[in-house]
């Protein structure tokens, strides 16, 4: 990886106010390395540019990376778990699991390929808190504190799909990039849309957000 983007990694994350130690920068250029290697064979992003990669997938991912600590805390409690819905090659859950070590990560996803760079990932970079796996979210069971997802599904289906895998307290975080007003005005009754939160990312110009939900009895 060249001196140039791990500068505008270390740049973009003081940017987003986290406190990262060398091993984890290290660690999150690394994983770069991987997609790139493994995409090659395992076709796990259509981004092939490096410089593209770390804006579009690495600072982008880190950018959710303090409100979803913000929730967790919120949430209280030891042992957290996050599920990551349809992670394909592990954005964001592979950088979740990075910039948090104590948030137990499982990265989901239906092509076996995919969850299998995942659980290469998590040996790779000695990430004991990520798992990959293969299956269709609607057979896993919980609980996870928060499902996440990006550019993943409509609002509707990713909420009814992996409802049933939420802990009593537990959110839905969903990234995406302008306010998907439609897809939240097709929200069904049992879920309730509580922010929507913009997210600022390092060297992209483009619009992006958070949309943060539970369910309602």
């Amino acid at each position: 990886m060249s001196a140039a983007l791990a500068d505008q990694l270390r740049a973009g994350v003081q940017a987003l106010g986290l406190a990262l130690d060398e091993a984890q920068l290290t660690q999150l250029l690394d994983f770069m390395g991987l997609l790139q290697k493994w995409n090659k064979v395992y076709n796990l992003t259509a981004v092939r540019d490096p410089q593209e990669m770390l804006t579009h997938h690495l600072l982008d991912s880190l950018a959710a990376v303090p409100p979803l600590q913000h929730r967790l805390r919120e949430q209280g409690g030891a042992g957290q778990r996050l599920l990551d819905v349809g992670s394909g090659g592990g954005l964001p859950g592979v950088v979740f699991a990075i910039c948090r070590p104590e948030l137990d990560v499982s990265c989901v996803d239906a092509v076996a390929k995919k969850a299998a760079f995942i659980q290469q990932a998590a040996s790779a970079l000695g990430l004991r808190n990520l798992h990959g796996i293969h299956a269709r979210v609607e057979t896993l069971a919980g609980p996870f504190d928060v499902v996440s997802c990006r550019a993943f599904a409509a609002l509707a289906d990713f909420t009814a799909w992996s409802r049933q895998l939420l802990a009593p307290r537990g959110v839905w975080l969903a990234m995406k990039g302008k306010r998907p007003q439609d897809e939240i005005d097709a929200l069904p009754a049992g879920v309730q849309l509580f922010h929507v939160e913009q997210l600022a990312v390092p060297g992209l110009a483009a619009e992006r957000c958070i949309v943060w939900m539970h369910p309602v009895a």
